[in-house]
């Protein structure tokens, strides 16, 4: 096994303010307004059957998940170059079987999907967004779209599984604002990431992980980092293919002048690309880590939109 290579501390990408208070756009739109506004099956919005599931055709609107609640075979249609948001309330929700249609050339710099669980459990499985945003509010600003944004104040627990998020100019899971506030844990497992701006896993708090997925970063869109870790942490990465293609930082450990600690387990990533600890931030490499990633698609995830919307993969 090589060395872990270290980079500089010098970072290039604005990260000030928005891992603190309400942000990601005021909680996507505000969830309070949105409710106010629709319904959780898409008001304002076109929706119509199509087989196993609904299709839903983006106008701007909000659609809100919950406490309890499954919201599940919805295809959201973007074809149009108008946005659609799904934020999530309470705890013990599920989003399942989710398939975004065309790219998001909306503009909004919003995110499509705002998360927060309130002290309990909650999941989101089989979903497609692999369609990815262009890059309006993208990587100058550091406000582009982003696929997932986990609110600061979620304080429950949220599992990710076989999830398919490619080419979006912002972060492909925003999850490091819980550290700052309410402390929840997201654990991203056989999920695949590829080409997004700013990083593709980002978290923060203890009991965090990511396991049994990969990222790719090659020539065909955004090269944000692979993972990144904030404070507080401990941060888990394990049975992991991180594969850079030599660009950005495989994992980048600590911003803000806060440091943290990953532990890298039975994972390979990009030498080129190799680790970056800030602000005294550790990474630590057990079991079989290496540096010969190949990235995957890991079984059961998504490659359309009509497969995720359908439960057919």
């Amino acid at each position: 096994m090589a060395q872990n290579p270290r980079t500089s501390e010098t970072d290039t990408t604005p990260t000030t303010g928005r891992n603190d208070g309400l942000s990601r756009r005021s909680y996507v739109r505000s969830v309070a307004a949105a409710a106010a506004a629709v319904t959780s099956f898409g008001a304002a919005g076109t929706v119509a059957a199509q087989g196993d599931y609904e299709v839903i055709e983006a106008s701007g609107q909000t659609i809100t998940v919950g406490d309890g609640e499954t919201w599940e075979n919805k295809l959201l249609d973007l074809t149009n170059g108008q946005d659609i948001v799904v934020v999530t309330e309470g705890s013990d929700w599920t989003i399942r079987n989710v398939g975004v249609k065309g790219r998001n050339t909306s503009g909004t710099g919003s995110s499509m999907f705002g998360i927060s669980d309130a002290g309990g459990s909650s999941t989101i499985e089989n979903v497609y967004l692999g369609d990815g945003s262009d890059e309006r509010n993208g990587s100058s600003s550091g406000h582009g779209q982003t696929a997932f944004w986990a609110n600061p104040e979620h304080s429950g627990h949220i599992d990710m599984k076989n999830v398919n998020i490619q080419n979006f100019a912002d972060n492909a899971v925003y999850g490091s604002a819980p550290g700052n506030a309410g402390g929840g844990t997201i654990h991203i497992d056989r999920c695949y990431a590829a080409n997004c701006y700013v990083s593709h896993f980002r978290l923060a708090t203890e009991g965090s992980k990511v396991t049994n997925s990969s990222v790719l970063v090659d020539d065909e869109g955004y090269a944000g980092r692979g993972i990144w870790a904030w404070a507080p942490g401990t941060i888990e990465v394990e049975n992991c293919q991180i594969s850079m293609n030599g660009q950005n930082t495989a994992i980048a450990a600590g911003a803000n002048g806060k440091g943290t600690e990953v532990v890298l387990r039975d994972t390979d990533y990009d030498e080129t690309a190799g680790i970056a600890e800030h602000a005294g931030s550790n990474v630590r490499l057990e079991g079989d880590s290496g540096t010969d990633p190949e990235a995957f698609m890991p079984k059961g995830t998504p490659t359309s939109a009509e497969e995720a919307a359908s439960g057919s993969n």
